[in-house]
């Protein structure tokens, strides 16, 4: 019986397979973005906040493309295919990026004009490929699960245990990939050169494109007939007009609003479905109208804490970027000969992960169960809360790093040299990147699990976009941020908190200020988190 047990926790071959391609495509988005800005301040003649508002920007529409392919790819397209197209331009674009440093390699270094259009759309093509990319293979990936179905009022433990286990190794295999892009491809980068450093996450997106083909045979294909006969896209967009022809006539209360999730899920099987929808009736009237309704109050009931998890975003864009920089300033020096890249030090995040992962899953886990008196030991939305709590204790620590190091260089004289090495070691800055990686364990893993559950079955993809473009949204606050306090920290002559010496710059000021706004967004969080009512509950309260 045990043995039986453990069989049905294993993940399948074809899980295994689709975990390892997501690692490959981490290698290679990480291989380019983790480096980035110093490819575009010293190749490309940047200055730091345009390099770090083009990198923030670049993220941020990177993430939010899933937003609007999921909802067709949920609506119009099979998952295989998507991620197959999406794939060939995700190669066309790194294609475009390696040719583009290949070409600035040979030419004359004022032509860095030219060449940083196509380096923008090398980048933005990437974008697309991964928009449908990412979102639609962890959606595969989650439809190899033997989980055809999920009854409303049921409770299996087993599948329960077995969708955590997925998502878990999921993360795993992301972090691995993201950590062997940002350790390897940082070094090959700043050693060898950009030709190479780009051309590397090239042949591993390809070597990736050709074991997903190869594995054709192994896949489950889930044939939804939900995709068919009530288009998420389509129900989303009809709902909200006939919310608001609703309010124009006779007004609805959104108080009263009182999710009946049964009837709701129930309706993806029911023929009903298969009827056209009449515009001419009212929600009340035609059951599939009041069904598209219901679909546009899933994505609504989600969009606070959605919302309030944007500033979790924001700080995990600090390490690509102004940690990045702050660095570069730092004593790097391993022996007479060696320098840490200081993108590397992103590997910390991800290390911390794969490192503590194991632990939150053998000790804390067991640990809150004894606690809380509750079988998962702390609930999705603790576990986000804890994430974001973390977050903000590693921004305080970076302020304090920055400040000591600021005061160091002011002690030295070196306000004048940009290049001048502060006497600290880089290796300071060490405790705020485990703390983000702690933090990821338990925001980032708690979101995906999140937004999968709180969706219908039909629009899983679509919960996926919801996952990811919080951190698009995330980067686009950045870059936002980086130009309002650059607009008002610069005027009357003064040099702004990030001038482009770094001696000069007060980045510290700049980590209390995102350590205050999501203190602020934490404390809406735990607010928001006590009146609202997860997708299961809900059902349960129906079925009494």
């Amino acid at each position: 019986m045990a043995g039986d047990q453990r069989a049905n926790r294993r993940l399948s071959n074809s899980c295994i397979l689709l975990i390892v391609l997501a690692g490959m495509e981490r290698l290679a988005f990480k291989g380019v973005a983790s480096n980035l800005v110093t490819y575009l301040t010293d190749v490309m003649n940047m200055s730091n906040s345009s390099a770090a508002k083009t990198v923030n920007s670049w993220c941020g529409f990177t993430s939010m493309l899933p937003l609007l392919v999921a909802p067709l790819a949920d609506s119009y397209w099979d998952r295989y295919s998507t991620i197959l197209t999406s794939a060939v331009l995700y190669v066309a674009g790194l294609i475009a990026l390696t040719s583009t440093a290949l070409a600035l390699a040979w030419s004359p270094r004022n032509e860095t004009t030219s060449s940083s259009s196509l380096l923008l759309w090398s980048l933005y093509l990437i974008s697309i490929g991964q928009g449908g990319y990412n979102p639609s293979l962890q959606a595969f990936g989650a439809d190899q699960l033997d989980e055809d179905e999920e009854l409303p009022c049921s409770k299996d433990d087993q599948k329960s245990k077995k969708k955590s286990l997925f998502f878990q190794w999921w993360y795993f295999g992301v972090c691995s990939g993201s950590l062997m892009g940002v350790t390897f491809m940082s070094y090959i980068q700043d050693t060898f050169g950009w030709v190479l450093g780009f051309a590397i996450p090239m042949i591993a997106m390809l070597t990736s494109v050709a074991l997903f083909s190869g594995g054709s045979r192994l896949y489950m294909y889930k044939a939804d007939e939900a995709i068919y006969c009530n288009k998420p896209f389509e129900s989303i967009v009809q709902a909200f007009k006939a919310t608001k022809s609703k309010f124009m006539s006779s007004g609805i209360p959104l108080s009263s609003y009182k999710s009946d999730q049964v009837e709701l899920e129930l309706q993806d099987q029911n023929p009903l479905c298969r009827e056209e929808f009449d515009s001419t009736k009212g929600l009340e009237e035609n059951p599939a109208r009041n069904g598209v309704h219901e679909n546009a109050k899933v994505v609504l009931r989600l969009l606070p804490i959605w919302t309030m998890l944007l500033m979790f975003a924001v700080i995990f864009q600090q390490p690509a970027t102004f940690f990045t920089k702050q660095g570069m300033t730092m004593k790097r020096n391993i022996g007479s000969n060696f320098k840490i890249p200081p993108a590397t030090l992103q590997s910390a995040i991800t290390l911390s992960i794969i490192l503590l992962m194991p632990l939150y899953d053998k000790i804390l886990i067991p640990i809150t169960r004894v606690v809380t008196c509750d079988e998962k030991g702390i609930t999705v939305m603790k576990r986000m809360g804890i994430g974001m709590f973390l977050s903000v204790i590693a921004m305080v620590i970076a302020a304090i790093v920055e400040t000591t190091r600021l005061k160091m260089s002011r002690q030295m004289g070196n306000l004048d040299s940009q290049s001048e090495t502060v006497p600290l070691s880089i290796f300071w800055l060490l405790p705020q990147y485990v703390l983000l990686g702690i933090s990821d364990i338990f925001t980032v893993v708690g979101m995906q699990e999140f937004f999968y559950n709180e969706v219908p079955i039909r629009m899983r993809t679509m919960g996926f976009a919801l996952y990811t473009s919080v951190f698009g949204v995330g980067s686009f606050l950045s870059a936002i941020s980086i130009s309002l306090v650059e607009i008002f920290t610069s005027s009357k002559g003064k040099h702004s908190w990030f001038s482009d010496n770094m001696n000069e710059a007060c980045l510290d000021k700049y980590y209390w200020l995102l350590a205050l706004l999501s203190a602020l967004s934490l404390l809406l969080y735990v607010i928001l988190c006590k009146c609202y009512k997860s997708r299961s509950e809900l059902e349960n309260e129906n079925c009494k």
